[in-house]
């Protein structure tokens, strides 16, 4: 697609606006009018945005008045003239609007505070053109959000334990993670490693007096790891942190077909007190599609062994708009999720690979799998929400069916805390293993650095030591704040 600019050079954000609509188009830009078979005009004079859109056969045109010559009213104006073109063009309006930030509740709450509620949901609903419906979803969760974030302290910080590794890779999949049966060889060196990355981690902790609040032992799939090897690493962070004042300890049990009873008990000995059981979808064939070894019958399974054993704190993951599902599978899936009970589900939106429309038909696929991925979420929501299970905190990643977001509904005092601490970039987070990020922040302040580890577990076992020098910039980065704490 060809995007002209004409009169200002706001490519950014008007590219983005097109990913909403056109997640894998490729993007050309012009500063002056080039036709194609798909091609848009934005022009800005000095008293009007103006945007042009041809979408094959297709036209449709739309110009706004400035009512000042600020850059960011200019920009705004430019993106809504272009998205009125779109919705016209393909009978389809994101729920969101042009917006295309990662937290929307976080900039609700922003304005709210200096705008007051009825100004900042007329800025949602006529300048971003946000629907009603994602309007009160962001009012309910940026409440609840700022209610755990008020929990954390200038010294708090949240440990999270990477075990990247899968049964099988979903064909969905954009995290860091190898298959076991690619990378069975390297778990046992890796397990050994990443006690010795915990330990440093724990002393470092420790000599700042830093206060951990939460933990989360995610991946990939943890359980992928033997029981033997989950109370090893469990172990060492019992033994390496100070638990006395922690509030919560995750460990994502994820795929049923990698639970078992033994694994269980050592995740309950272990601390834990929340799990999650994941199974993205209860539709058998949607999950031989998107490349899962397990059945529904599994998940039913799996979640009735962790209740048997105690586990009284159980979330569910669901993914919406996974390749050939539907509205009514969607909605059987999450009737079949409430028969479970759990006290959490967390309701993801699919996060777009270009394998995911082949099998969807016309000449813009995304749009068909957006309309459907977003009656599913709106039927999550009012299900979910009239049996008690409400929204709590709420996230957006690039390309997602719809221009659609992440949702986790909780009970009533069962909010995962480590989600909304790491989305809302609350408190330091010291990762551990492969892939995980330690996000240092700044004690009663806004400064924020970062500490990546290595990606790839063979990466992460070969490069050992350079990791472990790395942590040092842990006590570098709090030297300088000594004061506040």
């Amino acid at each position: 697609m060809n995007l002209c600019l004409i009169g200002h050079n706001f490519r950014y954000e008007l590219e983005k606006l097109v990913r909403i609509f056109m997640p894998f188009e490729k993007i050309e830009f012009f500063d002056t009018e080039v036709s194609a078979e798909c091609f848009a005009v934005t022009v800005l004079s000095e008293n009007t945005a103006k945007a042009y859109l041809k979408l094959y056969e297709k036209t449709a045109e739309c110009e706004t008045k400035l009512e000042s010559q600020d850059p960011k009213e200019q920009e705004l104006k430019l993106a809504i003239a272009l998205f009125e073109c779109f919705v016209e063009l393909t009978n389809y309006k994101p729920q969101w609007g042009i917006l295309t930030g990662v937290r929307p509740a976080k900039l609700f709450s922003r304005l709210l505070k200096t705008d007051g509620l009825e100004n900042t949901r007329r800025y949602f609903r006529d300048y971003l053109k946000v629907s009603e419906k994602k309007i009160s979803l962001c009012e309910k969760t940026h409440k609840d959000e700022e209610n755990i974030t008020s929990l954390s302290k200038s010294n708090s910080f949240s440990l999270y334990v990477s075990v990247p590794f899968c049964p099988t890779r979903c064909s969905y999949c954009s995290f860091v993670s190898h298959s076991v049966m690619q990378a069975k060889k390297l778990i046992p060196q890796y397990v050994e490693f990443l006690c010795e990355e915990i330990k440093k981690s724990g002393k470092i902790a420790s000599d700042l007096g830093l206060n951990l609040e939460t933990i989360y032992i995610g991946g990939g799939t943890p359980t992928t790891l033997d029981a033997e090897q989950l109370t090893r690493v469990m172990k060492t962070v019992s033994s390496s942190f100070d638990l006395s004042n922690l509030r919560e300890y995750t460990v994502e049990a994820g795929r049923p077909d990698t639970i078992t009873a033994e694994k269980l008990i050592a995740i309950k000995n272990g601390g834990a007190t929340r799990i999650s059981i994941n199974p993205q979808t209860m539709n058998d064939a949607v999950l031989k599609e998107i490349g899962r070894q397990h059945t529904a019958i599994q998940t039913i399974e799996a979640f009735n062994l962790a209740r048997g054993l105690g586990f009284d704190n159980i979330n569910m993951d669901l993914i919406a708009g996974l390749p050939t599902d539907t509205l009514e599978s969607f909605k059987d899936t999450v009737n079949a999720i409430l028969k479970l009970d759990p006290e959490s589900v967390t309701v993801h939106s699919l996060s777009m690979k270009r394998a995911a429309t082949l099998s969807t038909t016309g000449q813009l696929p995304e749009i068909e799998i957006g309309k459907t991925a977003s009656d599913m979420v709106d039927f999550a929501c009012e299900t979910l929400s009239q049996k008690g299970i409400e929204p709590y905190y709420m996230y957006r990643q690039s390309k997602t069916v719809g221009n659609l977001e992440n949702v986790g509904y909780a009970k009533k005092g069962y909010e995962c805390l480590y989600n909304v601490y790491i989305m809302d970039e609350t408190h330091t987070i010291l990762g551990c293993g492969a892939s995980a990020v330690t996000k240092l922040r700044e004690p009663d302040g806004e400064l924020i650095e970062r500490i990546f580890n290595f990606k790839y577990p063979y990466e992460y076992l070969s490069r050992f030591l350079e990791i472990i020098s790395r942590k040092d910039g842990i006590n570098k980065f709090y030297e300088r704040f000594k004061e506040e704490m």
